[in-house]
């Protein structure tokens, strides 16, 4: 049995996966309106990960991260890479082969939402609110240079990935 702060991040998960989906039905034709509340939504939940509880983890362990928090990290620097330029085929397969993981490496058992669920104790709800309360982030406007695509290729590979170019 999960606990609030688990079943919140999964069911976030969840919500933007939805947009996500829907973004995709027809893969050459993206449904801009649903893949921008993916973007959104999945901007600030990476931000929720980053600022509130990775470092809660940190904190509450005694300074020690979460073991995987550097390959979360990396794969954070990866996705975002990938949303910045406007979505493509190629940028969806590569979105859909790290989330796919990246979810998972998440919610497993032991996973960052299962630690923090375990150390929070007194301080569950204190860090709810923080979460729900954190801001969306203001993304940059799609990145159409021709070379955002190399960029975005390395941030990939950085994060123990092949990109996928087909």
């Amino acid at each position: 049995m999960h606990g609030v702060l688990y079943n919140y991040f999964a069911e976030d998960h969840n919500r933007i996966d939805s947009y996500f989906q829907k973004a995709i039905v027809d893969i050459q034709n993206i449904d801009m309106e649903s893949y921008d509340k993916f973007r959104n939504g999945l901007l600030r939940h990476i931000s929720i990960e980053e600022k509130i509880a990775l470092p809660a983890i940190a904190r509450l362990q005694g300074g020690k991260p979460s073991d995987d928090a550097a390959r979360i990290r990396l794969e954070h620097g990866a996705i975002g890479a990938l949303l910045v330029p406007l979505p493509t085929p190629v940028v969806i397969a590569n979105i859909q082969n790290i989330l796919e993981k990246h979810n998972e490496l998440e919610e497993q058992r032991g996973g960052i939402y299962d630690r923090l669920e375990q150390l929070a104790g007194d301080e569950t709800q204190e860090l709810l609110n923080q979460i729900k309360n954190a801001p969306y982030v203001t993304p940059n406007k799609y990145n159409e240079k021709p070379e955002v695509i190399e960029a975005v290729k390395r941030a990939v590979e950085r994060a123990g990935y092949t990109f996928i170019d087909k």
